[in-house]
């Protein structure tokens, strides 16, 4: 079937925005991500999977949501990055991101076979085209179940694809709306072979009185898109299933290619729009103190569907608010539920050690600093000097 008409730059950019960066390969050794090969008897080939796990994995025993995305060659880096930085300013949790490379790319992220008529009349030919299906039963029965057995995951996946591969995001909810809980899909080229994601998402918004699910689309500086994206908007503007929410941010100073990274960026904060702790704005303080913190993450456990535990950063800083004002009692408890919460990360015991040694507690406080001290030097943390600095402060005051 046909798509409607695009131009030549558009054509390439969407066959070759993949597949070219994704040729120069990810260096050896990556720093950022594991590198695995599965054989899929789904696709009938090996596949190589980015995996990159966050900061800390190793010294807890949480569970992660799963960011599964298309490029992943292309794209994890800079993701992991966005990652990070919205996780330490408490914006969203620490997630695992899954990086598919690409094979045959149009292949798999296209659901349909079509072909695209430029303005000028002639037609561009996707041989390949049509194998969305296939390359999400890949996911779905090959792909998950590896990185479920294999990583701490929870409950709640999401996926992220950019120009095919928001394509094949935006087709995903439509035609497997429970495979994901929330959706990005960056540039997407929702006009392919005549509306079909139109037309299956007005299907779906007519059998589905509930969704509880999250879309988030981007487009940049793209008049070629511009039709199709303004229609799907004003579509979504008219859905009412209970749970569902979704939404969409114009980047005029983005081009097809860079749309990508603030696309992540803005797609993560909006799944997860409600995950910062409420604090006082104008003290900065956290609101209802302690409490209010386990009352704030029993919510988004209720919301999310998994058991989600408060930060260890960000209740760090809540105790060395309490600690600064002079509570050394409330520094204490607050310290000590962190040390609670992530028994294997050397920072919340040497927290602790500072608030009890700041109340006098001495012994209480060298055996908090003991402890920093040993699991910092097994688990090889930077600061394990500086333990060891404070440990030596308890244990010889005089000196």
């Amino acid at each position: 079937m046909k798509h409607p008409a695009f131009s030549v730059f558009l054509v390439l950019g969407l066959v070759l925005v993949g597949t070219m960066s994704i040729s120069a390969a990810a260096p050896e050794p990556m720093q950022y991500a594991e590198r695995i090969t599965i054989h899929s008897d789904v696709m009938d080939e090996d596949r190589v999977i980015l995996i990159s796990k966050p900061a800390g994995y190793d010294t807890t025993t949480a569970g992660y949501p799963v960011l599964y995305m298309t490029d992943g060659g292309a794209h994890l880096l800079h993701t992991a990055g966005t990652v990070d930085f919205l996780n330490r300013n408490g914006r969203i949790p620490q997630v695992i991101i899954v990086g598919v490379l690409n094979t045959d790319r149009t292949r798999d992220l296209t659901p349909t076979a079509a072909t695209i008529t430029q303005q000028d009349g002639n037609e561009v030919e996707f041989p390949t085209s049509g194998g969305a299906d296939r390359f999400l039963k890949f996911i779905s029965s090959e792909l998950m179940p590896y990185v479920e057995s294999n990583y701490r995951t929870v409950p709640f996946r999401i996926f992220a694809g950019h120009s095919f591969g928001g394509l094949l995001s935006a087709y995903t909810l439509v035609s497997q709306p429970d495979l994901f809980n929330a959706y990005i899909a960056a540039s997407p080229t929702l006009g392919w072979d005549d509306d079909l994601i139109l037309k299956k998402a007005k299907k779906l918004f007519t059998d589905r009185k509930e969704l509880n699910k999250t879309f988030y689309m981007t487009l940049g500086d793209e008049p070629p898109l511009q039709g199709s994206y303004d229609t799907f908007e004003k579509f979504l503007k008219k859905t009412h299933a209970k749970g569902f929410t979704w939404g969409s941010k114009q980047m005029p100073a983005e081009d097809h290619g860079s749309v990508v990274l603030r696309s992540h960026y803005f797609g993560l904060k909006k799944i997860f729009e409600d995950w910062q702790i409420p604090r006082d704005a104008e003290s900065g303080v956290i609101t209802g103190g302690l409490e209010g913190v386990k009352a704030h993450f029993g919510q988004l456990s209720k919301k999310y569907g998994y058991a989600v535990t408060p930060p260890e950063g960000q209740i760090n800083v809540f105790g060395y608010q309490a600690l600064g004002n002079g509570k050394h009692a409330e520094a204490i408890e607050i310290f000590r539920y962190n040390v609670k919460l992530s028994p294997l990360s050397a920072n919340p015991h040497d927290s602790l050690g500072e608030a009890l040694e700041a109340d006098g507690q001495l012994e209480a406080a060298r055996e908090s600093y003991a402890r920093a001290f040993e699991i910092g030097g097994r688990n090889k943390d930077p600061n394990t000097q500086v333990f060891k600095t404070n440990l030596d402060r308890v244990t010889n005051p005089g000196e």
